[in-house]
């Protein structure tokens, strides 16, 4: 496998000749490079005029290796050439360089240059690249790749000291600057192996005093060329960096704007934009947002590179970058959407604040459906991802994650309400491959009991990194040591935390059932980023009810259920057959008219209870408006049928006559007709998770937060508790 570095472009604030002048006195050896043992120059010319002079030298390096490894290799001392082109006329140094020894087994390759800033004559610009390929090398191919490796960035990081060294050296003796070339005055070129500084009587004196610069040759197995960034004489350093040429990416700005990289990180990154440049020659995302990919798979580049580009492709579908400025926030998220920014942490971070314990899950669901939650996450999102680039010009130093505070008061069972945990871990898995390494820290806080619940079905969906950010505190455990204070400051510690300052964050309550929308509704949603809707919906007529067919394979499987009465009352029931049921009829004898067949019958009349088929769940009745969930743990492989069977109005108990209302409405079909919005999931025995009577049948037991409908809260035991 080829490795490959690239450098980004330093830029050091001297003239290209005084960067030459220290440049030349690391040969023949450099005493702040043990393992460049020496150098000789092979040959050398010079054209005619003196302005182009080549040097080749062979140069005798030792590499630090386990002493096995060397006497396997029978060498010591590894050997490499290196060419130099210096153009006195253009200011240029072209630096190449190869190995000889084992040059059939290993190829090594370097290519360095310096040139002069295009936008300041005066500045002196370095780029690098090199290449390693191992084909064979006794067995130790990976070892020795990663030896290699592991040698070449630390004395990438190191050899940023040696111009600095020689530079002050110069200063010592009086050299602060190099006169340019010109043919009047060369008369004769001198070896750029051999150039020493040009007499005082030719040097004028800069008050510009070099307090850093870089390196031209390391420490590596093959010599190489990395200058170091240089500070000028002001002692506060301009805010943004002169552009690099070509719109390379400068070292300076690299550690501005994204922080400290090691030198094949910042190689990393640089290959995944050029790559990115040569693939995507519209719009790609910034220098911050490719950084976050590539942390997220530890400088994985091939795997950030893969991931990026469908994220990229991800964000042109669904128009992304126009989010913000185009997505009209509903008004039922300003009321009942417990979150907001607030502040900023003590590194400086983005602070949003959840209020999850107060927030009616499955009313937002029902009433935006899962593209309308979607969509609100993305907008959190994007707007932190502003607000980062904003901290980061307010706080002059790196900053591209955010902080989040989950605050769990309140949290209970009826949180757990499986479609509403589905929805979460889509969305979750949304975030994860579009915006990673974002979450800088997440504090929970006043944790309930019921949190380990939660936590074991969310947590296999996280990525490990960030789950490692993850900070859990129970009770009131977050006002100790240790706790919330260490991390955000008390003067902007939110007011329902027993801070002093005002969190203006919707209170949440619960989400009136009249702005809940039905599956077709939410289906119809234009631009929706989910192809599939949660809830189907189903028509249950008198004569013919619903039924829906489940085949289970495997023994102790979980089915899950969670449904809404829309109109009329209903029977819910669960059958368990051997018999596969036969196709249905096209026609229910005495049935309502029916649309597409989906009221066809799956218990065939010939089927008797209780030989042919059998009830596995006590019979349910639903009053209209209710909502139920359940689970039901499978005790033998076969068909389980879910059924929605209609349910007349009862008669009257004070009179054997009819009511004048129950006539009238007799005679309308549509009092023949109950609707009703579903959801069915079954989980394998050895996927679920989490506790069993999380999922017991109970009458709006997971989703309502209101005690007004706690009357029809029946809770009823389902089979998962009979195993």
């Amino acid at each position: 496998m080829v490795q490959e570095y690239q450098s980004p472009v330093r830029v050091y604030k001297h003239p290209f000749e005084l960067i030459m002048a220290a440049y030349v006195r690391r040969f023949p050896k450099c005493p702040l490079i043990p393992v460049f043992l020496d150098s000789e120059v092979m040959s050398e010319t010079h054209s005619p005029d003196g302005a182009v002079t080549v040097t080749e030298r062979r140069c005798m390096v030792d590499v630090e290796a386990p002493r096995l490894l060397k006497r396997m290799a029978g060498v010591d001392y590894l050997y490499f050439i290196q060419r130099n082109t210096l153009n006195r006329r253009e200011r240029t140094l072209h630096i190449e360089v190869h190995n000889e020894t084992f040059s059939s087994r290993v190829f090594v390759r370097e290519l360095c240059n310096y040139t002069v800033h295009p936008e300041n004559e005066e500045w002196t610009c370095f780029e690098q690249t090199a290449s390693l390929d191992i084909k064979s090398f006794f067995g130790f191919e990976n070892s020795s790749e990663k030896i290699a490796m592991k040698q070449y960035a630390s004395s990438i990081k190191k050899g940023k000291e040696i111009i600095e060294y020689y530079l002050r050296e110069l200063e010592q003796e009086g050299v602060t600057h190099v006169p340019r070339w010109t043919p009047s005055l060369a008369p004769k070129a001198a070896p750029l192996g051999r150039l020493t500084a040009p007499p005082l009587s030719s040097i004028t004196a800069n008050t510009t005093s070099s307090s850093s610069a870089a390196t031209a040759n390391s420490t590596a197995p093959w010599p190489i060329s990395v200058p170091g960034p240089k500070t000028g004489a002001s002692s506060s350093p301009p805010e943004l960096p002169p552009s690099a040429p070509e719109d390379k990416l400068d070292a300076d700005y690299i550690r501005r704007y994204l922080g400290d990289l090691t030198p094949l990180q910042e190689s990393c990154l640089i290959r995944l934009r050029q790559g990115l440049q040569e693939t995507h020659k519209g719009k790609i995302p910034k220098d911050q947002h490719v950084l976050r990919f590539l942390r997220s798979r530890d400088f994985g580049l091939e795997k950030a590179r893969e991931m990026l580009c469908q994220s990229l492709t991800w964000r042109k579908q669904h128009q992304v970058d126009f989010l913000l400025d185009s997505w009209e926030r509903p008004g039922l998220l300003a009321d009942y959407y417990t979150g907001g920014w607030h502040h900023h942490d003590r590194d400086g971070r983005p602070l949003y604040i959840l209020r999850l314990g107060q927030m009616d899950t499955k009313g937002l669901v029902r009433a935006l459906g899962e593209e309308g939650l979607l969509r609100q996450v993305l907008s959190i999102n994007e707007e932190g991802l502003r607000r980062c680039e904003e901290n980061t010009r307010v706080f002059g130093r790196p900053i591209s994650c955010w902080t989040c505070l989950v605050d769990l008061e309140g949290l209970n069972m009826r949180h757990l309400w499986r479609p509403g945990v589905k929805a979460l871990l889509r969305i979750i898995e949304v975030v994860e491959a579009n915006y990673p390494e974002t979450l800088g820290r997440l504090l929970i806080l006043r944790a309930p009991r019921v949190f380990p619940v939660l936590w074991t079905l969310v947590s296999p969906f996280i990525d490990e990194n960030t789950r490692k950010k993850f900070l859990v505190y129970a009770g009131n455990d977050y006002q100790g040591p240790g706790g919330l204070l260490d991390y955000i400051d008390k003067t902007i510690l939110p007011d329902f935390l027993g801070g002093s300052c005002m969190c203006e964050l919707p209170e949440g309550g619960v989400v009136p059932k009249s702005l809940y929308r039905t599956a077709e509704q939410l289906e119809s949603e234009e631009n929706r980023l989910w192809a599939d809707a949660i809830y189907k919906s189903a028509s249950v007529f008198k004569g013919a009810p619903y039924e829906l067919l489940i085949d289970i394979a495997e023994v102790s499987s979980v089915i899950t259920w969670d449904f809404d009465v829309c109109k009329g009352d209903v029977v819910f029931n669960i059958f368990h057959s051997k018999r596969a049921p036969s196709p249905p009829r096209k026609e229910a004898p005495g049935a309502a008219p029916l649309v597409g067949g989906a009221n066809l019958p799956l218990i065939d009349r010939n089927w008797t209870l209780g030989q042919d088929y059998s009830k596995v769940e006590t019979a349910l009745a639903c009053r209209e408006g209710e909502s139920v969930q359940g689970s039901h743990i499978t005790r033998w492989p076969g068909f389980y049928i879910l059924q929605w069977r209609f349910q007349g109005a009862p008669a009257c108990a004070a009179s054997s006559l009819p009511r004048v209302d129950d006539v009238l409405a007799s005679l309308q079909v549509s009092s023949h007709k109950c609707k009703v919005i579903y959801y069915t999931e079954v989980l394998a025995s050895q996927d679920f998770r989490g506790s069993m009577t999380s999922l017991e049948s109970s009458h709006s037991g997971f989703s309502q937060l209101s005690a007004a409908t706690t009357a029809s809260s029946q809770s009823h035991t389902s089979s998962g508790i009979s195993r």
